[in-house]
């Protein structure tokens, strides 16, 4: 959101739909009118449970800075989504007919549970585990069957629905702040910057080429983010095509 001039070029472009992932604090009366204006630009705010549990996470004051953009859209007419991080202390609240609830009755379209991955050891007690998981696809299957006023995505939980991992180019890749094309946010190892190549170059780099004709995408895991799991083989091959 601090790149309006890149919100803006999404926006001229209406044949395709763009989610907007924010933490929704940079939200003001501009971009309201933007996303009034260019309607395929569809903001995907980050909110973690209850107004507790997200000013824990995000701040003080940001629970009701959310609630205040929902308001402002579902007053708009305009559609919006949520992301939430699911870990270990918010798995069942984020699932619960109240929380969802509120977010749909504020106009709410789409709900993406985001699995905690963590980047360091210090934090791997977030991460949900087997069960925790196990939850979260019941209560989805649930949710998709009694709540279909809401979408309900749960990333990388609907990965097995999908054939695997959709990082590396199989469906989706990230573009680091520096420019470095990335298998995913969760896998920040990056052979080829998009400031010096296109999109297509990007998607065929060596790195990208070789996970996707791999196993380790396709792999079985422990249920969380594959390339965090196999993060050594990633080093690897990094290593391997940078000695070339």
């Amino acid at each position: 959101m601090l790149r309006r001039d890149i919100i803006e070029a999404a926006g001229k472009k209406q044949n395709i739909l763009f989610p907007i992932f924010t933490n929704g604090t940079y939200m003001n009366e501009r971009y309201f009118d933007l996303f009034d204006k260019c309607r395929n630009l569809v903001p995907i705010m980050s909110i973690e449970g209850s107004k507790e549990i997200t000013d824990a996470r995000r701040g003080k004051g940001i629970y009701d800075k959310l609630i205040s953009n929902m308001d402002e859209f579902k007053k708009r007419g305009l559609i919006f989504g949520a992301s939430v991080t699911v870990t270990t202390e918010n798995y069942k609240e984020v699932c619960s007919d109240e929380f969802l609830s509120e977010l749909s009755a504020r106009g709410c379209k789409a709900v993406i549970f985001v699995e905690y991955v963590p980047v360091t050891e210090e934090s791997e007690d977030l991460a949900p585990d087997d069960a925790q998981r196990e939850y979260l696809q019941e209560q989805l299957t649930r949710l998709r069957a009694e709540r279909p006023e809401m979408v309900y995505i749960s990333f990388p939980g609907d990965e097995k629905s999908s054939g695997g991992c959709v990082a590396a180019g199989r469906g989706f890749f990230h573009i680091n702040s520096h420019g470095g094309a990335e298998p995913c946010p969760f896998s920040p190892y990056s052979d080829i910057n998009v400031r010096s190549s296109s999109l297509r170059e990007a998607m065929h780099s060596p790195l990208f080429t070789a996970l996707r004709s791999g196993d380790i995408l396709l792999d079985d895991h422990e249920g969380g983010c594959v390339l965090y799991e196999k993060r050594d083989l990633v080093e690897a091959l990094i290593a391997q095509h940078s000695a070339r």
